[in-house]
């Protein structure tokens, strides 16, 4: 019994069949059991939502639950390597305080209520078309300008050339807005 009970022993087994301790002779029957946290999960390719960098990442899934989101190896701007933002994207995603429902508080009050997606987004077009209804410059000095001030549009860094052109339309040229910028910019 001694003999099976030494025989078992990781450094033993090192020094009697070979290795550098970091191989099968360093391993239990409890540790060759054990498996990443994501084996057997689903894994698709995505690009990290934080920066303009658009560093690689592999979204790891299983039953259509998120299971861990780690550095694409394959990316040839990252190779495998996330920035503290873009390693806490799983964060984002699952923490137990994510806001999950629209919140609004309206003005002069204390609290916040929640509120349905469709309503807010109705509220937020009807605010932005009377603002520009209520600033918008037709002409100025005798010539066209066809203008509003009064509204700006901050653009994600991870926009692409074709995002940012439909957005520099829709807004400059749909609303005439002039207070367009990017956050890659800043």
């Amino acid at each position: 019994m001694r003999n099976g009970l030494m025989s078992r022993w990781p450094l033993l087994r090192q020094i009697f069949h070979g290795g550098d301790g970091t191989g099968p002779e360093a391993m239990s029957d409890r540790t060759r059991s054990l498996h990443m946290k994501n084996h057997g999960a689903g894994v698709t390719q995505s690009v990290c939502p934080y920066c303009a960098v658009g560093c690689g990442q592999l979204i790891y899934h299983r039953d259509g639950k998120l299971i861990s989101i780690e550095g694409d190896p394959a990316s040839p701007i990252s190779r495998g390597h996330l920035c503290p933002k873009g390693a806490a994207s799983f964060e984002l995603l699952t923490h137990p305080q994510r806001a999950q429902k629209v919140r609004h508080r309206r003005p002069g009050s204390p609290t916040w209520e929640d509120m349905e997606l469709d309503t807010a987004i109705d509220m937020v077009a009807d605010r932005v078309w009377e603002s520009r209804e209520r600033s918008f410059v037709e002409e100025k000095d005798g010539e066209p300008l066809m203008q509003t001030k009064t509204i700006a549009h901050l653009g994600g860094a991870t926009l692409d050339n074709e995002e940012n052109y439909l957005i520099k339309k829709l807004f400059a040229a749909g609303l005439g807005m002039v207070c367009i910028s990017n956050q890659a910019r800043i």
